[in-house]
Parts: structure tokens; sequence; C-alpha cells
């Protein structure tokens, strides 16, 4: 249950994070479809690796102590 919460937090962050990257010389004109097609696989990628780090650091820590 806590992995949906972090889901919920973190897929908006990454969206975020992921807009201020300059797409301008990267991709041809007029495939704006395409690049939000992207960014969201992307926001959906990021947010996973994200999640499953902060689980393992979290379990991590609980076998220390």
């Amino acid at each position: 249950m806590i992995k949906l919460y972090l889901y919920i937090i973190i897929i908006p962050l990454s969206m975020l994070a992921l807009e201020s990257v300059n797409t301008n010389g990267i991709f041809k004109k007029n495939r704006i479809p395409f690049i939000k097609i992207l960014f969201l696989m992307l926001s959906f990628a990021l947010s996973y690796l994200v999640v499953n780090f902060l689980i393992d650091f979290a379990d991590c820590i609980n076998s220390i102590k």
C-alpha cells in the first residue's frame, strides 16, 4: 500500500522535473504528441526506479536495526 502512495507522489514530481528539459533541438517540429507520449513513458520509468530505490533503502535501514 505504501508503494501506491509513493507512486502518487513521485509520478507528478517526475513529470514536473521532465518539463524542464529543452526539447526544441532534440525532436523534429510538429511532433508534439510523440514528445508527450515519450515524456509520459519516461516519467513512469523514472517513478518506478525512484519508488523501488526508496523501498529497497527502507528495507536496508530496517535490516540494520
